[in-house]
């Protein structure tokens, strides 16, 4: 699915004029790639943060750069660290024919049949890398896990085949595995135990 986004071409120099954008509740960046060259361009930072939240990271955004419709990807995007504004923004200009590789989600979906017989479930991965087509690359991938039991564990190689993708992540990495429940046992303690003798001091009987 392609989303519109709105942008704006901005100057390059000077540097401060980043700072200025950003004051203004603007989120610089630049876009490159197929048939585009480096373009700097700012952003709207509420409107970009909405867009994603809706759309997803591996949605195609339709660029108007010059008066030309640009079909691109989020390539990259940095956020200060404290406050989690926007810094910077990078979008990657697409072919729309052509495979491209994003990472995507790993959702677990449903209790595994081993938890609710008292065992727990845990996620080893969280991401995979995947190829398609700009319009078919997926935000998130959701595995049913509702019938793992004890014991039971799942690979890459246990997803189900989408004909819209393929996942290029090791087929043997294993994502999730349902275990035994640990049980942590206290140390028992021997109440009939006899006290335990006091070290003689040296000289003691002595001086008495």
């Amino acid at each position: 699915m392609a989303v519109v986004l709105k942008v704006a071409e901005r100057a390059i120099r000077p540097r401060s004029l980043r700072k200025k954008l950003r004051a203004e509740g603007q989120v610089p960046g630049v876009v490159y790639g197929n048939k585009v060259e480096n373009t700097a361009i700012s952003v709207d930072g509420k409107e970009l943060t909405r867009i994603l939240k809706e759309n997803g990271q591996n949605a195609v955004y339709t660029l108007e750069i010059g008066g030309k419709k640009v079909p691109t990807l989020l390539y990259d995007q940095q956020l200060d660290t404290f406050n989690r504004d926007w810094v910077h923004v990078e979008f990657l200009a697409v072919d729309m024919n052509e495979e491209t590789e994003v990472e995507a989600e790993l959702t677990l979906v449903g209790t595994p049949k081993g938890v609710k017989a008292g065992g727990v479930i845990g996620q080893n991965l969280y991401t995979v890398i995947v190829s398609a087509t700009p319009d078919k690359l997926p935000d998130r991938i959701e595995i049913d896990v509702e019938g793992m039991d004890i014991g039971d564990a799942i690979t890459i190689a246990d997803i189900p085949v989408n004909p819209d993708y393929t996942i290029i992540t090791d087929a043997e990495e294993q994502v999730a595995v349902v275990e035994e429940a640990q049980v942590h046992e206290e140390p028992e303690t021997d109440e009939t135990s006899a006290p335990v003798a006091q070290p003689e001091v040296i000289g003691e009987k002595d001086a008495e």
